[in-house]
């Protein structure tokens, strides 16, 4: 039973938006347009080149120390929220207004941060991280969301729904943590990819704020967000590859998340099958255009599909090692305490 006794206040997702906006126009009239002298050389696949040649440790104190302050703040709420039990509601929780204030602060303050000392996080950690944090939430997403909508069209996997109802239990953290921690990575630059990545940034962490509301798990909310991974995928590759290849790495993400929503994801709208269909044919259609026109990259349209429902079996492992190895830490606990008093 929730123990919610708290003041709710209204809330429309229009507001949201809104104030997603605001801090995009913060970004094209505050961001950064910096010269390639200002980098490092670039050392090819992998390597992050927006950071600068001579940091210090003011330019890492001044992203670290506010990435610290952000992320923490936000698991703080998140444990509050929890422990009081709440109904989900179509409006805010005391606690979404609080968690609203925090990170639109903390994503105002890391446009004043970058121009002010630049760096990101990216001066002291791998590019790859930052990728495979929002990555793996996705993964964590399909083996979540496998409890509702299953995996393969419709069919739900019911060896994962123990791993599912831990997840979704937990997912808060986890999907904070990856969302803040890509947010500071990044120096507000004002390339089309960062400029992107931040849009879609700025939508996540808006829902990252809405926990225990109606709007954090509307269906057709969070069906966007999966999606728009693979768009902003396709339109990054798009434009820091060269003509042909990259049209091919675009499509590569473009289609293969297209793939893996007409397998996958379509399935939790509550579409009958007529709505499905009419989804389904023009994306099936306009794979069987590009795909006509660039044959060589067909063999890519299944690795998206294929690393996604890989990769939420292994998520699926890594997981119930996890749920394993705490049964373990607290039946070993339990012993010992039962052993020191009989002792």
């Amino acid at each position: 039973m929730s123990t919610d006794v708290q003041e709710q206040y209204p809330f429309r997702m229009w507001w949201g938006l809104a104030a997603c906006a605001v801090f995009m126009g913060a970004v094209l009239l505050f961001g950064q347009v910096s010269e390639l002298s200002r980098f490092p050389i670039d050392k090819g696949d992998m390597w992050y080149l927006w950071q600068l040649v001579d940091a210090d440790v003011w330019t890492r104190l001044s992203a670290w120390s506010l990435y610290a302050i952000h992320q923490f703040s936000i698991w703080y709420l998140i444990a509050k929220a929890q422990s009081v039990r709440p109904k989900y509601i179509f409006g805010l929780h005391h606690f979404n207004v609080l968690a609203l204030a925090v990170n639109f602060l903390f994503m105002f303050l890391h446009i004043v941060q970058t121009s002010l000392f630049y760096d990101g996080l990216a001066q002291d950690v791998h590019e790859s991280t930052s990728m495979m944090s929002v990555i793996f939430m996705l993964l964590l997403i399909m083996l979540m969301e496998n409890n509702r909508r299953g995996l393969f069209f419709g069919y739900k996997v019911k060896p994962l729904f123990e791993v599912g109802d831990v997840v979704k239990r937990y997912h808060g953290y986890y999907f904070s943590w990856a969302i803040i921690y890509t947010f500071w990575y990044h120096p507000v630059e004002l390339t089309s990819g960062h400029v992107a990545g931040f849009a879609y940034m700025s939508l996540l962490i808006l829902q990252s704020s809405l926990f225990f509301t109606r709007f954090h798990i509307n269906r057709y909310w969070c069906v966007l967000l999966e999606t728009l991974f693979v768009i902003h995928g396709a339109f990054v590759a798009y434009f820091i590859m060269q003509q042909n290849q990259g049209l091919n790495a675009a499509g590569m993400f473009l289609f293969g998340g297209m793939a893996t929503f007409l397998i996958c994801q379509v399935h939790g709208l509550g579409l009958t099958w007529r709505g499905k269909l009419a989804l389904a044919v023009p994306m099936i259609a306009s794979m069987i255009a590009f795909y006509s026109f660039f044959p060589e990259g067909v063999g890519n349209l299944a690795r998206t599909p294929a690393i996604m429902f890989a990769g939420t079996f292994l998520m699926a492992i890594v997981v119930w090692i996890l749920m394993k190895s705490g049964a373990v830490v607290a039946w070993l606990t339990g012993m010992s305490r039962s052993t020191a008093a009989a002792n």
